[in-house]
């Protein structure tokens, strides 16, 4: 399990829909159960879709903030069944 430090980070500033969110996939492949992503986008609409694929996929968004248009997620990974 994670001590609440991402382990990666993700920089998708500058990429516009689906980018952030096809690249938070494949990382999110290549991590362990319970590890935590720092995810930062400028893009709007991965509010939206970052939602959603969390909530499909069973991830859990813990941290969800804005500042000066870059938008920075603390996502965690589902544990595996």
């Amino acid at each position: 399990m994670s001590d609440g430090v991402p382990s990666v980070e993700l920089d998708a500033r500058g990429l516009n829909c689906p980018m952030p969110l096809l690249k938070l996939k494949q990382q999110l492949n290549q991590m362990a159960a319970g590890e935590l992503i720092s995810v930062q986008t400028t893009d709007p609409g991965s509010l939206r879709d970052f939602s959603a694929f969390a909530e499909l996929a069973g991830h859990r968004i813990r941290a969800q903030s804005e500042q000066n248009g870059v938008y920075l997620f603390i996502i965690e990974k589902r544990a595996e069944s």
